[in-house]
């Protein structure tokens, strides 16, 4: 009897070790830790060198480098273009020459020339200089028989004259001045008074806006086109209307008109800043006959 219940006894331990054996199996295996690197691989992340690629919108749109600001600006041309100072210069020293000999062959002054060629043409960016060598934006007129493009201006789709080459732009706008008889007091001026010659283009009827003559005057004094008059003429620039220094022992100056704080700091060599101070200025504003404190 004994002998039974000891047997009983041992069967019952070793079926019950055997059940416990695929529990502690099944638990090791390493189904979790798989799933988890799919989920948790992920792309390489894409580089970010674009940012680094220099983009089309900092390309020279004439020559020189575009500014990084539009504080830089040098003025809203009438073709609404604006024109930095880079491009300005560049278009310059592209036709500081054929203005020169439009002065010696037709009588109109180079400064003049090249001041009215950035205004009008954008320095060479505006639509009729880029589409049809236009520079002046002359119009067709009675007896033109060259070729033509159409562009709004007062009108919608008005006729504008096209050319071949800038360089034939610029002869026609000297012929266009020498041979209309409402221009003929301009060539009654000094060649090196620019300030006369653009007060009477405005006078003549050249242009509507009262602030032409000061924008072509600001022009030929920031840029110095007037020393291509003095190359012409062979002879040293000197304003015949500009160089009175007024009184209190030549430290005072009557603002005339076309004065920028800008061109008289470049002609009295002090800064805009030293100008405000001695003055007791807080904006860049002038006013004709204003004395103004220059040293």
């Amino acid at each position: 009897m004994k002998f039974k219940f000891a047997l009983f006894i041992l069967t019952l331990f070793v079926v019950s070790c055997t059940s416990t054996k695929p529990i502690v199996r099944t638990t090791t295996k390493p189904k979790v830790s798989t799933k988890s690197k799919s989920v948790t691989q992920k792309p390489a992340p894409k580089t970010t060198t674009k940012s680094t690629v220099v983009t089309s919108s900092t390309k020279p749109e004439i020559g020189g480098t575009k500014p990084k600001s539009d504080s830089e600006v040098s003025l809203v041309a009438t073709s609404s273009v604006k024109t930095y100072t880079e491009e300005i210069q560049f278009y310059v020293d592209n036709f500081k020459e054929i203005a020169m000999n439009n002065m010696r062959n037709h009588g109109v002054p180079a400064s003049i020339t090249l001041a009215q060629g950035i205004l009008e043409s954008g320095a060479g960016k505006g639509k009729l200089a880029m589409s049809a060598n236009n520079h002046f934006g002359i119009k067709c007129h009675t007896g033109w028989a060259g070729e033509s493009v159409k562009h709004d201006d007062d009108a919608a789709q008005e006729c504008f004259r096209k050319y071949e080459d800038p360089a034939d732009s610029y002869r026609d706008h000297s012929l266009f001045l020498t041979s209309r008889s409402r221009y003929s007091n301009l060539f009654r001026l000094k060649k090196n008074d620019y300030e006369s010659w653009a007060k009477g283009l405005k006078a003549a009827g050249y242009a509507t806006d009262v602030k032409y003559p000061d924008k072509l005057i600001g022009l030929i004094e920031r840029f110095e086109l007037h020393k291509f008059d003095s190359l012409v003429l062979g002879n040293d620039f000197k304003s015949d209307t500009k160089e009175e220094i007024a009184t209190q022992g030549g430290n005072y100056y009557t603002i005339q008109q076309g004065d920028t704080l800008y061109s008289l700091s470049k002609r009295f060599n002090v800064t805009i800043n030293d100008l405000k101070k001695l003055n007791n200025m807080s904006d860049n504003s002038i006013s004709i006959g204003q004395q103004l404190k220059i040293k």
